[in-house]
């Protein structure tokens, strides 16, 4: 008998516990102020451009693509007085030409919205970035996928904070090559391989380190790129090109704050979500808010391109055989009013062709492109 009054109390207890826990959204989630979000640092290396990119913060639950902020007007200044206009690409990005920069100095950002708002960064130091020694990987069994990783020091010991970014390109191929068209009513031979792209991707996530516990300024075998095997990007040839910044103490703990409100939440062992705002302040209204923290440093780069043949050939349900030309019946499908791809002829008087779906024979629905990039 106790141990039943036991039993019940215990699930009194769970249903008790579990009316009181309520869903919260915080208001910040739930705003639509659209405050201005600055993403970019100068490039002080003078072989690639500065690239800046200006958006709208927006509601955490809206399911439309973020605000891009067009018709601004950015500057980089420096603190003797010099000043080097941004110009305007379009889709919110703005560009300023690689030149040669004083290391010595010290750069602010300023940015003139179109509704007549004026932000402005704190003067920041260059940071000098070291060389990358390699970027390696290995295949990794258990997580079936293969890891790629960077190393790299500082003998003089003054970085100690770093930041990556990456852009990883692979080679892949369909299941069946279309080497026929219909053109004018006409089968024709198609004019360009649409049976292999290569596709491309930029990191999405936070990737920091640091080496300030430790006794000397080398980073290694940092892991930052899993690449399943199953995604079969590493079946044909696979490139990884790694960017490496050096970071001040300031900018290392804005970004490194960042990291922990987008990417650790989702358990109630992670941090709770934060205003991470960074560097950059509205110059008439301090309660209007901007998002980003711009920084100068000079930019190191690697590319490692691999061929492991990891994965396996693309697999598609067997073509089809149908006539090039249509019979009387308007119902029969033929060449001309397929809405498959034609492979090739297929007959002993090649009066009829193999199809398939666009699925199984265009690398371009896939998102890559048929250009082959200049450094493959």
């Amino acid at each position: 008998m106790r141990y039943w009054l036991l039993k019940i109390g215990f699930f009194v207890l769970l249903l008790i516990v579990d009316s009181c826990v309520e869903p919260f959204s915080p208001p910040e989630t739930n705003s639509d102020e659209g405050y201005l979000v600055i993403d970019g640092f100068l490039n002080v290396g003078g072989t690639d451009s500065t690239r800046i990119e200006l958006r709208r913060t927006q509601n955490v639950n809206a399911n439309t693509m973020p605000v891009i902020e067009t018709g601004a007007q950015l500057a980089v200044e420096e603190e003797n007085g010099e000043t080097f206009a941004l110009t305007e690409k379009g889709s919110g990005l703005y560009i300023l030409a690689p030149r040669q920069y004083n290391r010595a100095g010290k750069y602010r950002l300023r940015v003139k919205t179109k509704d007549g708002q004026e932000y402005l960064s704190e003067y920041v130091a260059v940071s000098i970035t070291p060389a990358i020694d390699s970027v390696t990987y290995k295949v990794d069994p258990v997580l079936d996928a293969a890891v790629f990783y960077v190393n790299t020091h500082d003998s003089q010991s003054k970085t100690q904070f770093y930041r990556w970014k990456f852009e990883e390109t692979w080679e892949y191929e369909m299941a069946y090559y279309s080497a026929l068209m219909v053109r004018n009513d006409s089968v024709v031979i198609r004019p360009e391989n649409i049976n292999k792209c290569w596709g491309s991707m930029r990191s999405g996530s936070i990737l920091l380190g640091s080496t300030i516990k430790l006794s000397a300024d080398v980073i290694k075998d940092l892991p930052l790129n899993r690449v399943p095997i199953s995604t079969n990007k590493l079946y044909i040839k696979y490139s990884i090109l790694v960017k490496q910044y050096g970071l001040s103490r300031q900018a290392f703990e804005y970004w490194t704050d960042l990291a922990k409100t987008t990417q650790g939440t989702g358990s109630l062992f992670d941090v709770l979500p934060s205003q991470v705002t960074g560097n950059i302040r509205n110059t008439a209204d301090p309660r209007i808010l901007a998002f980003g923290y711009f920084s100068a440093a000079t930019e190191e780069t690697r590319r490692l391109t691999v061929s492991p043949r990891l994965g396996m050939f693309p697999r598609c349900t067997e073509p089809d055989t149908i006539p090039i030309r249509c019979s009387a019946r308007d119902a029969d499908e033929c060449a001309l009013n397929t809405t498959k791809l034609l492979l090739t002829y297929w007959g002993p008087r090649s009066d009829s062709v193999l199809v398939a779906a666009e699925s199984c024979t265009d690398c371009r629905v896939l998102g890559g492109t048929t250009q082959r990039p200049s450094y493959w």
